[in-house]
């Protein structure tokens, strides 16, 4: 799978450098590509957002940097079909069903907002699904999506074996039992009976 986030701060990215999900990558299962959108910015200093028509607080961040950004994610992809995703509080809330469905696609763009959000009209014009990890406001969509792609991830096939995601939380709509390993007794709790002679050596 290829993932391209468009942000205006890709060095929030690094964890995905790091254990499965950077494991994922050096084995060419999952790629992953930050690009700034203020590299698309026509303006002299870059900025990439202005004030809100209609007055309020904050900053919004204006269409033209990120419609030229996707545009040139998709001239540059070759791929059969591509999913733009918004991370927004507006969005469905996140959940393990929507993971596995997104960890079929072929290709995933990731769009973070930031400040007060983004022109509507880019949203309108290219996004297919606006997803929020939950019923609370982030600074911006960069935490949400790193959220997400780990989710994601983790069900593409060869990032985990068959047996790591087989009996996990929300498989079949239940949780995950509880783990123990040794020692058999810690602070005066013991592992249940019952696990003590199924231990693997």
């Amino acid at each position: 799978m290829k993932i391209d986030i468009l942000t205006l701060f890709p060095e929030m990215f690094s964890p995905l450098q790091t254990s499965i999900i950077g494991r994922a990558q050096e084995n060419n299962i999952l790629e992953i590509n930050l690009i700034n959108y203020r590299d698309y910015s026509k303006d002299r200093l870059k900025h990439v957002d202005d004030t809100p028509y209609g007055g309020g607080a904050g900053m919004v961040i204006k269409p033209e940097p990120i419609y030229d950004a996707y545009k040139d994610i998709i001239s540059k992809r070759n791929c059969k079909s591509s999913k733009v995703i918004y991370m927004s509080p507006k969005g469905k809330v996140f959940n393990q069903e929507m993971a596995k469905a997104l960890s079929k696609e072929e290709h995933l763009i990731i769009l973070c907002g930031h400040y007060e959000g983004v022109d509507e009209r880019v949203l309108e014009e290219i996004v297919d699904e606006e997803i929020s990890i939950g019923d609370y406001v982030l600074t911006g969509g960069e935490l949400p999506a790193m959220c997400l792609i780990d989710a994601v991830s983790r069900n593409i096939e060869g990032v985990l074996s068959e047996d790591s995601t087989k009996d996990e939380s929300f498989t079949d709509g239940l949780l995950e039992y509880p783990q123990y390993t040794r020692p058999e007794e810690f602070m005066g709790r013991k592992v249940p009976e019952i696990l003590l002679s199924r231990r693997s050596c």
